[in-house]
């Protein structure tokens, strides 16, 4: 079972299938999908949220392979702003998006706090990677803040085409010294 996890402004309240119709409105943006991995189909289908959640997200947090959030203001906590989870895959750990109206102020940086504690000090992982267009550099900045260290470079395909790509890392004692200095 995945737990609502909290932050100074957000709740992260596990995804459930009730969450695809706000998702399907929010998510085909451009700023949202432009640097996401080329698997997320674009142009965004009609039933893309639904599609996904119903039979990868869910079926992988029963499992126990991966752990999806919502992101909700506390101050409006009906509203989803954006998703954040976490994953076993290899090399690929955890991923993000949020509304553009909530970008930079961050939010996600709050998020991600929130499910690193989660990480390694309830699932008890060792490391978590996280692989980014190196285009991206609203995302390197969180990991920078958040103590990561960029550990490889490689290419891949993203929506909007391939890139090279920074494979970032952070070990669970890396973490716990890079939390003391870290709000919240």
């Amino acid at each position: 079972m995945v737990p609502t996890l909290t932050t100074p402004r957000l709740l992260l309240r596990p995804l459930t299938l009730a969450d695809a119709d706000a998702v399907q409105r929010l998510f085909p943006q451009w700023e949202i999908v432009r640097y996401l991995n080329a698997i997320v189909p674009w142009p965004f289908p009609p039933d893309g949220a639904l599609t996904h959640i119903r039979d990868s997200a869910l079926p992988a947090m029963d499992h126990g392979e991966a752990w999806h959030w919502t992101l909700r203001l506390r101050s409006a906590p009906e509203d989803l702003i954006g998703r954040i989870h976490l994953s076993r895959e290899e090399g690929n750990n955890r991923g993000f998006w949020i509304v553009p109206a909530h970008q930079r102020q961050g939010l996600i940086t709050e998020a991600v706090i929130a499910v690193n504690d989660y990480w390694f000090d309830v699932l008890g992982f060792p490391v978590l990677r996280a692989p980014k267009a190196a285009v991206n550099l609203a995302s390197r900045r969180i990991s920078e803040k958040t103590g990561m260290r960029l550990v490889a470079l490689e290419e891949k395909d993203y929506v909007s085409g391939r890139f090279p790509t920074e494979v970032w890392e952070i070990t669970a004692e890396e973490w716990r010294a890079a939390r003391k200095r870290l709000q919240p």
